[in-house]
């Protein structure tokens, strides 16, 4: 587990006013879609813990951090900054159909994932919550009430949810008790990851069907059969 030196470049607004930086840094401090860095700006002595940030970008030589950035950070501020941690998105070979759905307020997590399968020319579907534009226009953009009738059509779900939502997951995706997907899903699973693996402080811990796993080292991202939804 590596430490790097980076700095904030740009502070940018998503459609919904909220804040994201573009961040500079070497190449090996890039996390992959879905995973993580800690980051935390020496200057700031009010911040007590280092942010969590995922990747809604990634270029060569930086990354767009998605929302929310601390306030204090603005350009020019520099980072001290530890990983990539924790495991992503995992695109399977034979993806030909993604449906990428976000039961959160941002789609930004999901965005580096959407663009490595637009790439690799795959069909892409988004669900949200929250109405998003300026995307791809290979990206076909619903509201999240109609994904249980999209289902069958996609051959890997990815989604972007809270802790707290896991319980409502399986109304969300309009299946009945005991009910299986028609197709393997991902999710990240968002929570609070304060120590990112160093201390095991349990304060991520995400329920399985049999135990407790850690989302700072087992996940962000998860096979969805691996939880307990």
């Amino acid at each position: 587990m590596r430490q790097f030196e980076a700095v904030i470049q740009e502070i940018r607004y998503t459609q919904n006013r909220k804040v994201t930086a573009w961040i500079a840094c070497q190449p090996a401090a890039i996390p992959a879609p879905g995973q993580y860095v800690l980051a935390w700006s020496p200057g700031d002595n009010a911040a007590a813990l280092a942010s969590v940030l995922f990747p809604a970008e990634i270029g060569e030589n930086g990354f767009l951090a998605s929302p929310p950035i601390p306030e204090p950070w603005q350009p020019g501020t520099n980072l001290q900054m530890r990983g990539p941690l924790g495991r992503g998105f995992q695109l399977p070979n034979n993806t030909h159909r993604l449906i990428l759905a976000a039961f959160t307020e941002t789609v930004e997590r999901l965005l580096p994932v959407m663009n490595l399968a637009i790439q690799a020319d795959i069909a892409v579907a988004l669900y949200t919550i929250q109405p998003a534009t300026g995307l791809p226009a290979a990206v076909e953009i619903y509201p999240i009430s109609d994904l249980p009738a999209a289902i069958n059509w996609a051959d890997v779900l990815m989604l972007d949810v809270s802790i707290e939502d896991l319980a409502r997951l399986r109304s969300w995706l309009g299946l009945k008790q005991r009910e299986h997907l028609p197709c393997p899903a991902q999710a990240l699973v968002l929570t609070s990851m304060p120590c990112g693996g160093l201390a095991e402080c349990g304060a991520c811990f995400v329920p399985g069907p049999r135990n407790w796993m850690q989302a700072c080292q087992d996940g962000p991202v998860f096979d969805l059969k691996a939880l307990d939804w």
